[in-house]
């Protein structure tokens, strides 16, 4: 199977950026790890996709960025973390809700998320604070939220697509995005190229589904510009959990809380948020955490 890949270009004018993602195996990984059912999919599917290249794209050693959706609606807050190269992981609150349909088989993933909420950023730039952002929700769909985002809350000409194709079998078929930025100073002629472009393409579930590189999914959504591809990173559903962070959550809960788990003397099993790794700890783990609070 092919790994899952993230491409950036340039156009050759200067004047846009562009990042695209192949995302199947990544969204496959967290529909397994969650169970999710399908609109749950599509939604943390494309959060996924969204953060994975916001977190290329930050090009800072060790930095993170964390995408932290809550819109109110059935599915809860939808979040995912991802690295410096695009490694992501995430989880969705309600995985298991019923399928929501605009059309027979078109998922509406806008009402799943709802709308009465809101999209936050935290960039992790390996500074004492990390930077955080938050714009309203415009309609739950993720790709125009994160548009709204890129545009109001760090003041950068974007346009974002993401989609995820679940198949019959509730696998997912093909998963991807796009966000393309314009640098300071691009002239109107760029921004009706770049519109035009986006609005022919059609939907990224349909290219992806198609077939279609990231090289031609990119030259297709910028209608055609001369594009400098960069090298791809290829990318994966990767987790960070480690016994030592799982025993800080422990410790979080309180000397109090702790100090029952103890006396219940059962062994305490907790399982990461983000994978399906299952961390054990007996008693007398549980007394010597105890012992250093």
């Amino acid at each position: 199977m092919m790994s899952d890949t993230i491409l950036r270009a340039m156009t050759t004018d200067g004047w846009v950026k562009a990042v695209a993602i192949n995302s199947r195996n990544i969204v496959e990984r967290a529909r397994t790890i969650h169970d999710t059912t399908p609109t749950a999919t599509a939604a943390l599917g494309r959060t996924l996709s969204a953060c994975a290249m916001l977190g290329n794209m930050q090009k800072i050693e060790n930095g993170s960025v964390t995408l932290q959706i809550k819109g109110g609606g059935p599915l809860g807050t939808i979040l995912a973390v991802s690295d410096a190269e695009g490694n992501v992981r995430g989880y969705v609150q309600n995985p298991h809700i019923t399928l929501l349909e605009k059309y027979a088989g078109k998922l509406d993933v806008g009402a799943a998320v709802g709308t009465d909420g809101m999209l936050t950023v935290i960039r992790d730039l390996q500074m004492k604070e990390p930077y955080v952002g938050s714009v309203e929700l415009v309609s739950g769909e993720i790709g125009d939220d994160v548009t709204t985002y890129l545009v109001q809350s760090e003041q950068c000409p974007s346009a974002c697509g993401l989609g995820v194709l679940v198949d019959v079998d509730h696998s997912v078929k093909a998963a991807g995005g796009f966000i393309l930025q314009l640098l300071p100073g691009a002239p109107d002629t760029i921004i009706d190229k770049l519109e035009a472009g986006i609005a022919a393409a059609g939907s990224v579930t349909a290219m992806l589904d198609a077939g279609l590189s990231l090289q031609e999914l990119l030259t297709k959504v910028t209608g055609g510009m001369e594009l400098e591809f960069f090298e791809p990173t290829e990318v994966e559903y990767r987790c960070y959990c480690t016994h030592e962070r799982v025993e800080a959550a422990l410790i979080s809960l309180g000397k109090e809380e702790l100090t029952e788990i103890a006396e219940s003397n059962e062994d305490v099993k907790m399982e990461c948020q983000f994978c399906d790794k299952e961390y054990k700890f007996t008693p007398d783990e549980i007394r010597a955490i105890l012992k250093t609070l």
